[in-house]
C-alpha cells in the first residue's frame, strides 16, 4: 500500500515554509482534490469546476492565555512551490458531510458558519482513501474538542465505523494543550487517540449496547471453517425453499403474464398517440415561433421608422432657415433700434453653422441635401459678414469726420482741451457685440475693419495732441537762450541763470498726463472692442484720468463694454494672449505719428532749458515703470523714444559742457581757481533739485563725465608753466572741495571725486611745500640724503671718513643752515605765500610746512646721532619752540 500523504515530512516542512512568518505551527498536511457542490447535492464536474489538486493542513498559533486552531488550503504554484490561498478558522466549524453521491465515501465538505450566507458553493475535497479522510476528519474533530471544548456536527459517516477505525490505526499526531500555566506542545500517542475517538463519537451508554450486540453475533460461532459451512447449508436450505415456492404459484405468475401483456399494448398505443400529437404540438409550436418571429420585426420595424421620423424632423429643423432671420441677414437695417433682432438672427446663423459642423452631425454630413444647406449658410455667412462690415467701416468714419469738424473738441487759442472720447466710445460700444460675431462667423474680416477704425481714430488723437502741444508751448513764456556755463570767454563773473524754467518741464508733464492715460485706455478699448483675446489694461494709479484718487468705477468705465462673449460666459482678464503680434501691429496703426507732437514738445522744452531734461527724465520713467507689457506695448515704446530723445539732449548740453571746460586750457591767465569749478558746483546743486528722489544714473553719468574733463584739464593747465604748477593744482584742488563740501554728503558720485581731489590736493601741497623746504634748506637735508644712501653699502662707522662727509664737514653745514635760521624760516613763509592767490589756503599750508620741516629735522637728528655720535647738534625742540612763536 502507498504511504499515505499526512505522513509525508516533505509535504509537512514545505507547508511550514509557506507559512513562514506568521508564527503559525503546521500539525498536519494532506494532498487533496478541490471541487464544487452544494449542500446536499453532488458536484457535478465540468469545465470550470475540474478537481484541483491542493493540500489542507491543520495550524495551531499559541498566545499567551489560549491557543487557536486554523484550516489551511494551499496551492501549487506556477512553479510548483506551495503558497497559501485560503485559511479558516476552526472556531467556525459547525459541519462535516460526507457527499453520498460518492460510492467511494472519499469526498466530504466543511460547513463554517461564518460563509453560510454567502452565495458561492462550499468546495468538496476528495481524499485518496477513506484511510486518509479518517485521519482529517480525527484529527480536526481532536483539535475542536481539545482546543475549542466542542464538537462539530458530523454527517453522512458512521461513528462505530471510525471508532473502529481509531483502533485499528493509530498514528501520531502533534496537538497542543492549553493549560492553566501556557500553552505547551503535547503529542497525543496511539491509545490516547483511540480513547479520544471513541469518547467523542459515541456515549457510555451506546458504547456498553455496542458490546452487547457485538457479543451476541459472535455466540454461537467458533470457528471460521465451522461458521462457514453452516452459512453453506443454510444458503442451500433457503434456494430450495425459494424454488419449491415459485412452483406452486405458477397460475398466479402466467395471470400476472397476461396483465403485462395487455398494458404493453396500452402503452404502445398510448405511446402512437402521444407521437401523432407530438407532431402535430411540434407543427403549432412552429407556427408560433414564425408568428412571434414577424411580430417581433414588425415591432422593431415600427420602432425603428419613430425613430426615423424623430431623426428626420431633428435634421429637418436644423436645416430649415426662419425667413425672419434670413431677410434680417441679407437686407436687414443695422440702426440701433434694429440692434436686438439682428443679434438674435446672428445667434442663430452661429447655432445653425456649428450644428452643421462634420463632428456634430456626424452620420449626414455627407448628405446632400445638408451639403447644400451648408453652402446656403455660407452664402449667408458671406453676405451679412460684407455688409456689417461695410456698414461699420462707414459708420466709423462718418463719427470721426464728424468730431474733426467740430472745433469744441480740440484746444484753442488760450484754452486747453482735455480730449473726451466718452461719447465716441458710447457709440462704439453699441456695435461692440456685433464685432463678436463677425468675427465668429469670418475672424478674416475684422483685419480690414480694425484697419479702416485704426486709420479714422489716429487722424483724430493725431490732431488732437497737435492741437494740445501747440496750444501748451504757446502759454509758456520763458527765455529760450540756454544758459552758457563754462565759457572761458564769459568771464569769472559770470552768474547761472536764475530764469525760472520749470514751466517747460511742467508742460511735458501736463502733455503725458493728459495723452498717456489716454492712449492707454485708446489700447484697451480697441483690444477688447476689437476682440483681441488680451488680458486686460488697468491704468496706473496716480496716472489715471478719472476720479482724483486714481481708481476706476467699473460700473462708469467707458471701457468697460459691458458685454458677454457669444458662449454666455464672460471675459476672463487672465486669458492668455492668442494674437498679441497682430494687436501690436494694429496698435502701431493707431496711433503711429503721435509721437513727432511729444518729440516736438521735448525739443521745445530742452531748448529752453536742458537743465530740465533732468526732471523730464524722471517723469517718463516712472510713467514707463507702470506701463504693463501687454496691449499697451505702443505706449511702452513712445515713452521709450520720449526717453532715449531726452537723454539725447541731456547727452549733448553735457558734450557742450565739456567743450567749454576744455576750452579753457587755451585761457591766457593760468593762475589761480579756474572759473568752471565754481560754475560745476552751481550746475550740481541745480541737477539735485531736479531730481527729486527720481533715479540718478543720468545725473551720475553726467556728474562722472564733467569732473573727469575737469581734473584732466586742470592737469594739463597746470602743465603748461611747471614753475606754478603745484599751486594751480593744490588751489583748484582745494576750490572743488570747498564748493562740493555740503552735496559731496548726500551724493555718493561726488563723494568719490570730493575723496579724489582731496588726494591729489594732499600730493601737491605735499610736493610745492618741499620744495619750498629744500629752497632755504638744501644743504642740511641734502648732506642727510648722502649719508642715508652710504648706509646701504657700508658700516656707520665708515661713513665719517668719507670724503666730504666727516665731522668737520658736518660742523660747516649745521653752521651755514642753522645760524640765523629765523631769518630762513621767515623767508621760507614768505615764499610759501609768494605766487598763492587764494589767501585763505596760507595757514594751513604753512602749519603742514612746520610739521613737515621738524619731520625732517628730527629724522636728521637721529641720523647724526647714529652716524656722528659724539657732535653737539641743536636739539628739535629748540627748533619747535621758535616755529611756534613765529
Amino acid at each position: 500500500m502507498a504511504k499515505s500523504s499526512a505522513d509525508d515530512e516533505e509535504l509537512k516542512r514545505a507547508c511550514q515554509a509557506a507559512i513562514e512568518g506568521t508564527k503559525q505551527k503546521i500539525v498536519m498536511s494532506i494532498r487533496v482534490a478541490k471541487s464544487r457542490g452544494v449542500w446536499g447535492k453532488s458536484g457535478k464536474l465540468g469545465r470550470n469546476h475540474m478537481a484541483k489538486p491542493r493540500v489542507l493542513a491543520i495550524s495551531t498559533k499559541a498566545k499567551v492565555q489560549r491557543t487557536k486552531a486554523f484550516l489551511r488550503v494551499l496551492k501549487y504554484s506556477s512553479g510548483g512551490v506551495l503558497e497559501p490561498a485560503k485559511i479558516y478558522k476552526l472556531k467556525h466549524l459547525s459541519k462535516v458531510e460526507v457527499v453520498s453521491n460518492d460510492p467511494s465515501g472519499c469526498t466530504f465538505m466543511l460547513g463554517f458558519d461564518n460563509l453560510r450566507s454567502q452565495s458561492v458553493s462550499p468546495p468538496q475535497w476528495t481524499m485518496r482513501n477513506t484511510a486518509d479522510r479518517n485521519r482529517l476528519i480525527v484529527c480536526i474533530l481532536n483539535i475542536c474538542k481539545e482546543i475549542l471544548g466542542r464538537l462539530p456536527k458530523v454527517v453522512g459517516m458512521d461513528v462505530v465505523e471510525m471508532a473502529i477505525w481509531a483502533k485499528q490505526n493509530t498514528p501520531a499526531v502533534t496537538t497542543q494543550s492549553n493549560p492553566e500555566s501556557g500553552p505547551v506542545d503535547s503529542v497525543m500517542t496511539e491509545d490516547d487517540l483511540t480513547v479520544a475517538v471513541e469518547r467523542d463519537l459515541v456515549s457510555q451508554a451506546e458504547e456498553e449496547d455496542m458490546e452487547a450486540l457485538l457479543g451476541t453475533y459472535v455466540m454461537g460461532i467458533g470457528e471460521a471453517e465451522a461458521f462457514s459451512e453452516r452459512l453453506k447449508r443454510e444458503l442451500l436450505a433457503l434456494e430450495a425453499a425459494n424454488v419449491h415456492a415459485i412452483l406452486e404459484n405458477e397460475p398466479i405468475i402466467d395471470e400476472v403474464l397476461q396483465g403485462l401483456e395487455s398494458a404493453t399494448i396500452c402503452v404502445e398505443d398510448m405511446d402512437e398517440w402521444l407521437g401523432i400529437f407530438n407532431v402535430k404540438l411540434r407543427h403549432m409550436r412552429e407556427d408560433i415561433e414564425s408568428i412571434e418571429t414577424r411580430n417581433n420585426n414588425l415591432e422593431m420595424q415600427s420602432i425603428n421608422n419613430k425613430a426615423l421620423i424623430d431623426e428626420l424632423d431633428k435634421l429637418l429643423e436644423r436645416l430649415r432657415v426662419p425667413p425672419e432671420y434670413a431677410a434680417l441677414l441679407t437686407g436687414g437695417s443695422f440702426d440701433e433700434s434694429r440692434m436686438l433682432q439682428n443679434f438674435e438672427a446672428m445667434e442663430w446663423l452661429s447655432s445653425a453653422s456649428a450644428g452643421l459642423n462634420i463632428p456634430s452631425l456626424d452620420p449626414y454630413a455627407n448628405l446632400l441635401s445638408v451639403k447644400e444647406k451648408r453652402g446656403e449658410l455660407a452664402i449667408l455667412k458671406s453676405t451679412f459678414v460684407r455688409r456689417a462690415s461695410e456698414y461699420l467701416s462707414n459708420y466709423f468714419a462718418n463719427l470721426v469726420d464728424f468730431m474733426m469738424s467740430d472745433k469744441s473738441y480740440f484746444s484753442q487759442r488760450a484754452q486747453l482741451k482735455r480730449p473726451d472720447h466718452a461719447d465716441l466710445r458710447y457709440k462704439c460700444r453699441t456695435y461692440a457685440r456685433l464685432l463678436q460675431h463677425i468675427k465668429s462667423l469670418d475672424a478674416r474680416s475684422m483685419g480690414p475693419l480694425r484697419k479702416t477704425y485704426c486709420q479714422s481714430l489716429n487722424l483724430l488723437l493725431r490732431r488732437e495732441a497737435r492741437e494740445f502741444a501747440n496750444e501748451l508751448r504757446a502759454s509758456v513764456k520763458v527765455a529760450a537762450k540756454p544758459p552758457v556755463l563754462f565759457d572761458a570767454a564769459a568771464g569769472p563773473a559770470q552768474s547761472a541763470n536764475n530764469i525760472d524754467t520749470s514751466a517747460a518741464s511742467d508742460a511735458y508733464a501736463k502733455m503725458l498726463t493728459i495723452f498717456i492715460p489716454l492712449l492707454v485706455d485708446e489700447s484697451s478699448f480697441f483690444a477688447h472692442f476689437m476682440c483681441f483675446e488680451v488680458p486686460a489694461l488697468t491704468v496706473p494709479e496716480g496716472h489715471a484720468g478719472g476720479n482724483q484718487n486714481g481708481s476706476r468705477d467699473m460700473d462708469n468705465d467707458p471701457d468697460d463694454l459691458g458685454i458677454e462673449d457669444i458662449d454666455g460666459s464672460e471675459r476672463k482678464t487672465g486669458t492668455t494672449s492668442m494674437d498679441m503680434g497682430a494687436l501690436n501691429q494694429s496698435l502701431q496703426d493707431l496711433l503711429d505719428g503721435i509721437q513727432e507732437d511729444f518729440y516736438a514738445v521735448v525739443d521745445w522744452a530742452c531748448k529752453i532749458d536742458p537743465l530740465r531734461c533732468i526732471s523730464m527724465h524722471g517723469v517718463t520713467e516712472s510713467y514707463l515703470s507702470s506701463q504693463k507689457a501687454d496691449a499697451a506695448g505702443f505706449v511702452r515704446v513712445l515713452l521709450g523714444d520720449l526717453e532715449s530723445r531726452i537723454s539725447m539732449h541731456f547727452s549733448r548740453f553735457v558734450d557742450e559742457a565739456c567743450h567749454q571746460i576744455e576750452r579753457n586750457e587755451r585761457n591766457v591767465k593760468q593762475m589761480g581757481v579756474q572759473p568752471y569749478i565754481p560754475r560745476f558746483a552751481v550746475l550740481a546743486a541745480r541737477m539735485e533739485q531736479y531730481i527729486r528722489g527720481q533715479n540718478r544714473d543720468l545725473v551720475d553719468q553726467a556728474y562722472t563725465k564733467l569732473v573727469s574733463i575737469m581734473f584732466v584739464t586742470l592737469e594739463k593747465i597746470a602743465q603748461v608753466e611747471l614753475k606754478y604748477s603745484e599751486i594751480v593744482l593744490l588751489e583748484n584742488y582745494a576750490a572743488f572741495q570747498n564748493s562740493l563740501y555740503e552735496l559731496a554728503n548726500v551724493v555718493p558720485t561726488l563723494a568719490k571725486f570730493y575723496h579724489q581731489a582731496s588726494e591729489a590736493y594732499e600730493q601737491a601741497s605735499t610736493r610745492h611745500i618741499n620744495m619750498v623746504i629744500y629752497i632755504h634748506f638744501d644743504r642740511l637735508f641734502l648732506f642727510a640724503r648722502r649719508v642715508e644712501d652710504l648706509m646701504f653699502t657700508m658700516n656707520p662707522e665708515e661713513i665719517p671718513y668719507q670724503l666730504g662727509l666727516s665731522k668737520a664737514d658736518l660742523r660747516k653745514v649745521l653752521k651755514s643752515s642753522l645760524s640765523g635760521v629765523d631769518k630762513s624760516v621767515s623767508a621760507m613763509y614768505r615764499k610759501l605765500g609768494k605766487n598763492l592767490t587764494s589767501e585763505e589756503l596760507l595757514p594751513s599750508l604753512w602749519d603742514k610746512c612746520k610739521r613737515d620741516f621738524l619731520d625732517k629735522y628730527v629724522s636728521f637728528v637721529e641720523l647724526v646721532a647714529k652716524i656722528y655720535p659724539n657732535e653737539p647738534v641743536p636739539a628739535p625742540q629748540e627748533l619747535k619752540e621758535l616755529l611756534a612763536n613765529m
